[in-house]
């Protein structure tokens, strides 16, 4: 997919594009993050853009669209005051503030994540210690991707990935939660490309 072919798709007002990935970003590609965000917001403008809060590629994405135009950037966030000081966003939803027990689907796509089943299970009871607040990591990676009864699914996720050990981590699982909801995913062996067309 090219640039063009990226914009005549998605540049529509029910479309949201999920920018993240690694917090790890090689530094020749820092920009390359920023350049992309900003290029999105310059040539876009019914398009929502979506955010973690991440540090890493979260960040560079949001750097390069709040730079152009912050109202269309959302971030969803694990909890309140995460990275409240780089939240570049104009719309922060926090997980804190959605009744997670009244989203089976969220619950259900979460749990997939073995490895962070009984953490789920028990942030979702209402516990909050240092090991079940890591399952608000993964319930927001899962918001992100397929929304709730309040929020829209993402259209399309925009990653920025680990190419020598890909789909690994809390972007994996984001990656993986979009794949199994039939949300087309692209990362950087795409969109490197847009840079120079």
């Amino acid at each position: 997919m090219n640039f063009k072919e990226f914009l005549e798709t998605y540049d529509k007002e029910t479309s949201i594009v999920l920018l993240e990935g690694k917090r790890t970003v090689l530094e020749e590609d820092k920009l390359k993050l920023i350049s992309l965000g900003k290029l999105l917001a310059l040539n876009t403008n019914k398009m929502l853009f979506r955010s973690g809060n991440a540090n890493g590629s979260d960040y560079f994405f949001s750097l390069g669209i709040s730079s152009v135009d912050n109202s269309r950037l959302q971030v969803i966030t694990p909890y309140s005051g995460h990275r409240q000081e780089t939240n570049l966003a104009f719309h922060t939803v926090c997980i804190e503030d959605i009744n997670i027990a009244q989203e089976p689907k969220v619950i259900y796509q979460s749990q997939r994540n073995r490895k962070m089943k009984n953490l789920i299970e028990q942030y979702v009871l209402g516990q909050r210690n240092h090991y079940s607040i890591k399952a608000a990591y993964i319930i927001r990676d899962t918001i992100k991707a397929i929304g709730t009864n309040e929020l829209r699914p993402a259209t399309i996720g925009v990653f920025y990935d680990d190419l020598t050990a890909p789909k690994q981590g809390g972007t994996g699982h984001t990656m993986m939660i979009c794949e199994n909801n039939n949300i087309p995913i692209i990362n950087q062996e795409v969109w490197f490309a847009w840079l120079h067309e």
